[in-house]
């Protein structure tokens, strides 16, 4: 009797060291995954500039379309057509026009101001524009001859007019959005060594065998979510965009920088774990888990999981915008079946096991 209380009590005592353990892998796998994201946000809040104007594109280009006039270039001959500030060469003339209040010397001339400018080499040697007449403000006369804020080298980068630009509210809302961005950035850089922490900490209740799919798992799981991410950014966003500007054409529309890129990275980060739907599956699949005939049999329960996380993705509540998203991801379930059925298998004990 009293070895078998010493059997039970040996029993419970390695259960709850085993248990133990996990918890100490679990906190190990937490903080190298937070080491990893900190060193992600320092490198991705040093480029954030890069990160900001890339995220910022599909908006200038939908607040362009929604605000300006498409008119045709039509002329006298005909053969008038718009030029490329590049191609503008010494001795050029024309009125440039100020598209945002401009500090220039101890004068500050208003958006919407006009001079006549000339295109000439300045100190440096460089093509560049300057005035060719005075220009009068209440902070003093701006002579002629004074450089133009204008870059007219090949492969400029353009600057986002008026119309085209994101406001913020307050005085630290820039610095928190740098912040969060990168943050949100940082996550995404870090997706393959994060993939590593979980398969790190799954790995041990799975066979010696099984452990070997995690350079496959790691790598479509990296590329799903590019995949995903560059699919939300090409695909989906610019018409949803245009559809939500659309529904304000009696409104001049003033969005804040803040909502809009929170808008923009959730639904890419959404975007990319969905995709990771196909390479889950392989690996699950590869191991055992699942199987194609399981996904057939719960179809009915995966398009109504589909439906409602598209719903919580979508934008708007409507019916369009709804199958935007939902479609790529019902089309995604069906290709996981596919790969079920091609790479799946019975799970097998290793001997020992």
């Amino acid at each position: 009797m009293d070895d078998q209380i010493r059997t039970g009590d040996e029993e419970v005592l390695e259960a709850q060291m085993s248990f133990l353990d996990h918890l100490d892998e679990l906190r190990k796998r937490l903080v190298n995954s937070v080491i990893i994201v900190v060193l992600a946000f320092v490198f991705c809040f040093y480029i954030s500039d890069e990160i900001f104007s890339f995220l910022s594109v599909p908006i200038r280009r939908a607040l362009s379309e929604a605000e300006r006039r498409d008119l045709p270039v039509t002329g006298l001959t005909g053969d008038e057509t718009i030029l490329p500030l590049a191609s503008l060469q010494e001795g050029n003339t024309g009125r440039y026009v100020f598209e945002r209040a401009t500090k220039i010397g101890t004068s500050v001339v208003s958006p919407g101001t006009s001079v006549q400018a000339i295109v000439a080499k300045d100190a440096a040697g460089n093509t560049a524009l300057f005035t060719n007449e005075p220009i009068i403000s209440a902070g003093g006369v701006i002579p002629g001859g004074v450089k133009l804020p204008v870059d007219l080298s090949i492969g400029a980068k353009a600057e986002p007019s008026a119309d085209e630009r994101l406001i913020v509210t307050t005085a630290g809302e820039s610095f928190t959005l740098f912040v969060t961005v990168s943050l949100y950035a940082a996550i995404a850089l870090a997706i393959p060594l994060l993939l590593w922490q979980v398969w790190g900490f799954i790995s041990p209740a799975l066979y010696k065998h099984e452990r070997a799919y995690v350079t496959p798992f790691i790598g479509l799981s990296t590329i799903s979510f590019v995949i995903g991410a560059a699919f939300a950014y090409y695909i989906i966003f610019p018409p949803a965009l245009r559809y939500l500007l659309g529904l304000a054409d009696d409104f001049r529309p003033l969005l804040t920088a803040s909502a809009y890129f929170d808008f923009i990275t959730l639904i890419m980060l959404a975007m990319g774990f969905i995709f990771q739907m196909p390479a889950v599956t392989y690996v699950l699949a590869r191991i055992g888990i699942i199987s194609a005939g399981l996904l057939i049999r719960s179809w009915k329960i995966a398009m109504v999981v589909i439906l409602i996380v598209a719903a919580v993705v979508s934008p708007t509540g409507d019916i369009p915008n709804l199958m935007l998203f939902a479609t790529p991801m019902m089309v995604l379930y069906v290709f996981s079946i596919f790969i079920a059925w091609f790479f799946g298998k019975k799970r097998q004990k290793e001997a020992g096991d």
